[in-house]
């Protein structure tokens, strides 16, 4: 279904942001190995397909896949410790924005009300605001590292904080899919990013792609 059909019954867009509007890999695999080298009972080294495999995930989930063989305490820890190197980093580098974001934030944000929702950690979104000036092109976000919720319940909250009458959310996993699926809004799939979403309605290749919305 082409993406312009949406354009006359959308007011708001929602984002997610790791594979949606950047690129964080380079970043958190420097991050994570930095972390972890503090780590004795860490087993093995951390991959980027580790990494990859986890984007998009809750937050508070990630340690019991990535670490089966830590207690739990020792998964929190060690998560912790990565999630904080990761937020100092982004300050100090940021990520790799995918090529012309600001300039399509700049022309949608003329049209529609922006917003984020991301699985990531507290402070996480809002160090991308920080080091890439971004933040002004959104009007709120939230995340699971700050309400301990799914993401379709964060969506909720978004909508319903901002009384959303008109949304949809733009993502690139199958979780995605299923919380705009969960809220009833129309998805938008990434298919530039780390997921997969079998015959979605809408897709774009790049994020340049949402100027059919204009």
């Amino acid at each position: 279904m082409a993406l312009s059909e949406l354009r006359d019954n959308i007011e708001n867009i929602i984002f997610d942001l790791d594979g949606t509007l950047w690129d964080p890999m380079p970043m958190s695999i420097k991050a994570w190995h930095t972390a972890l080298n503090g780590f004795d009972c860490i087993k093995n080294p951390i991959s980027e397909e580790d990494i990859q495999g986890i984007l998009g995930m809750q937050h508070d989930l990630v340690g019991k896949k990535l670490f089966p063989y830590l207690s739990k305490e020792q998964q929190d820890e060690v998560m912790n410790s990565c999630y904080i190197q990761e937020v100092n980093d982004i300050k100090k580098s940021g990520g790799v924005l995918y090529q012309g974001l600001e300039e399509i934030l700049k022309v949608l944000e003329s049209k529609y009300e922006l917003y984020i929702v991301s699985n990531c950690q507290a402070g996480y979104i809002e160090a991308f605001y920080e080091f890439h000036g971004l933040g002004d092109y959104f009007k709120d976000f939230e995340c699971s590292g700050n309400t301990g919720l799914s993401k379709a319940e964060n969506i909720k909250m978004v909508i319903e904080r901002n009384t959303l009458a008109k949304p949809i959310y733009i993502g690139d996993t199958l979780g995605d899919y299923t919380a705009a699926e969960g809220n009833r809004i129309p998805f938008v799939f990434a298919t530039y990013g780390f997921g997969d979403v079998p015959n979605p309605d809408h897709s774009i290749n790049k994020i340049t792609d949402l100027k059919d919305l204009l």
